[in-house]
């Protein structure tokens, strides 16, 4: 396994090239950027009024994402579960591994253009990324941290933040709040848009798709029922509606690990093994229960319903699902078309499709389209 993930240095920067690649959506290069300028197919980005984002904010909450001192053991950051190199999501494993090795729940989605979910995380547990922010920090099977109270001393004592927190929050120390912010305002920059569908749909160029995306889009339209849950408007395009459905892989799971059956574990991008009970019994491993937005609400009918994901960048966020079960698009499409796992609960959303051959290979190719700019592929890191 390839693992190119690093902590922060003082130039990492220059060295990601974030300068231009990220921060070039902004309205302007200073320390007090009133907005985030979006580009082609995405609405503006929103924020909250009390957290106004500004270079200074960005530039420390960059610095926050990359840095590994902010775990309990000083091996974990926000990167390593969110690649910059793919697409901010992890491509080599079905879920990304935590502090001590620990095999996380849930597949890590991306943080592209993250600044648009109304609700976060696979159950849409939070309304804010500053709320969110402080989660995976103190998560014992992720960043490892007992309270804020822990993070917040560590920060106070690196020399290289000295002065940061107070030039970006207007003389306020590393606080609950100026860290949540800080890293609310970097996520909100990680725009991308402008994609060859954007120049399609919304630019004018009906020369940005081939005839076969074309025959893709017609069915994500149409025959597919994709834009009943992955939205497109007339002026732009979220491809979610940030709602919670139950699409059968919950139950699916759930029902598999209640009759011990095998388990196929992914252990690198072209690599899979078939585990039994009594292989995970070995391993010490127990089945991990996971209700999706039932155990935020606990009711009834959100049990296995998980987030609506936005589709931009998804040729580049494999695997797929809330727990990286479907390996490719291919699997996706395919599992959308026999209508899913069949299993009581299931949304009536999803249902039998019965696309052609041809049809599927137009949809997959629509996918491709969904890639944005500035592309993942230019938040390349150099020490890999």
């Amino acid at each position: 396994m390839i693992f190119r993930r690093s902590s922060w240095n003082s130039s990492a920067v220059a060295r990601i090239g974030l300068c231009a690649a990220m921060l070039a959506p902004l309205a302007a290069c200073s320390d007090r950027i009133p907005s985030i300028k979006a580009p082609l197919g995405l609405p503006p980005v929103p924020f909250p009024a009390e957290d106004r984002p500004t270079g200074a904010k960005i530039s420390l909450g960059e610095k926050l994402f990359f840095d590994r001192r902010l775990s309990a053991n000083g091996t974990m950051s926000c990167a390593m579960c969110h690649v910059p190199e793919q697409a901010f999501t992890v491509n080599e494993l079905t879920t990304a591994v935590g502090i001590g090795g620990a095999s996380l729940r849930r597949n890590a989605p991306t943080v592209l253009n993250i600044g648009y979910h109304p609700q976060l995380f696979h159950d849409g547990r939070k309304q804010s990324l500053e709320a969110q922010a402080w989660e995976p920090l103190l998560a014992s099977d992720e960043m490892g941290n007992q309270s804020a109270d822990q993070v917040l001393d560590r920060l106070r004592g690196f020399a290289d933040y000295r002065g940061m927190f107070e030039a970006a929050f207007d003389g306020k120390a590393p606080n609950v709040a100026t860290v949540g912010q800080a890293l609310a305002s970097y996520q909100r920059s990680l725009v991308s848009g402008d994609s060859r569908f954007d120049r399609y749909r919304y630019g004018g160029e009906p020369a940005a798709l081939s005839d076969t995306e074309k025959i893709g889009y017609l069915v994500f339209l149409g025959k597919g029922r994709c834009a009943g849950c992955h939205l497109i408007g007339n002026t732009a395009a979220l491809f979610s509606d940030f709602q919670c459905h139950n699409t059968g892989i919950g139950n699916q799971a759930s029902r598999q690990s209640g009759q011990q059956q095998p388990v196929s574990v992914r252990l690198a991008a072209d690599q899979t093994a078939t585990l039994t009970a009594e292989d995970l019994k070995r391993l010490g491993v127990q089945p991990v229960s996971d209700l999706g937005r039932f155990e935020v609400t606990q009711q009834d009918a959100d049990r296995w319903a998980y987030k609506t994901p936005m589709l931009r960048n998804v040729e580049l966020t494999a695997p797929y699902m809330h727990d990286g079960s479907l390996p490719t698009l291919e699997a996706v499409i395919d599992y959308y078309d026999q209508g899913g796992s069949h299993v009581q609960g299931q949304s009536p959303l999803v249902a039998p499709i019965g696309m052609t051959p041809i049809e599927k290979r137009g949809l997959r190719a629509f996918l491709s389209t969904l890639t944005g700019n500035p592309s993942p592929a230019r938040y390349q890191r150099s020490d890999k």
